[in-house]
């Protein structure tokens, strides 16, 4: 039976949002590891636009936003509950959140990182502007040991791969001084089994390659 192949890149934070989604979900995956340098031309034919991560089903059907991957990951198979479909209010807070994160903080996220292709302000500037969701976020820690529950839902998965990018651009300053829930939070996700191996390194993929698999089995 043909697997549905994932085209990605380890280090974008969309990509790793993609691949959590398929190993909790359990879902079996070709993937294939790209350089951004020299995408490959069959992932260019599936999606033209050129950005990881891109997810072809065995039926030629092509997914190519993270979100989308995960949601669709998620309902073959969610035995953790992530989507919390019983759960109107907690799916619209999930809803609410991922829209911020993508829509709002990063784009501040951006700036902060790579302030010095933005020299309109400075990189304290975007750290205090990006601050104002983690803010957010340090408050929903304040009512669940997750963004939405007791245990992570698919916020928490959509979310940490940005919080855990923002933590890394100046590793002089701590997020616990900040956002000590945060900081916590942060730790907990990214020292998980699943975002280890969401996390595993591949060869970059050529067509000679044997297919590698991402297995989803928990």
């Amino acid at each position: 039976m043909a697997l549905a192949v994932l085209y990605t890149f380890r280090r974008c934070p969309y990509a790793m949002r993609a691949r959590l989604g398929l190993l909790l979900a359990q879902c079996n995956v070709e993937v294939r590891e790209i350089t951004l340098k020299a995408k490959p031309a069959q992932m260019l034919a599936a999606s033209p636009k050129g950005t990881v991560p891109v997810l072809v089903l065995a039926n030629g059907e092509v997914i190519a936003e993270s979100l989308e991957i995960m949601r669709w990951a998620l309902t073959q198979a969610d035995p953790l509950d992530l989507l919390c479909q019983q759960s109107p209010v907690i799916e619209d807070k999930m809803a609410q959140l991922i829209t911020q994160n993508d829509q709002q903080f990063k784009p501040w996220l951006d700036r902060y990182k790579y302030a010095d292709r933005y020299p309109e302000q400075t990189q304290a500037d975007y750290y205090q502007q990006a601050s104002h969701f983690l803010t957010q976020l340090e408050a929903c820690l304040g009512q669940h040991s997750f963004l939405v529950a007791e245990t992570p839902r698919l916020a928490d998965y959509a979310i940490v791969p940005f919080i855990r990018q923002f933590a890394a651009v100046d590793l002089k300053r701590a997020l616990s001084d900040d956002f000590p829930r945060l900081a916590a939070w942060l730790e907990n996700l990214i020292s998980s089994e699943i975002f280890i191996r969401a996390m595993e390194k591949y060869v970059i993929w050529d067509a000679s390659h044997s297919p590698t698999c991402l297995l989803g089995d928990m």
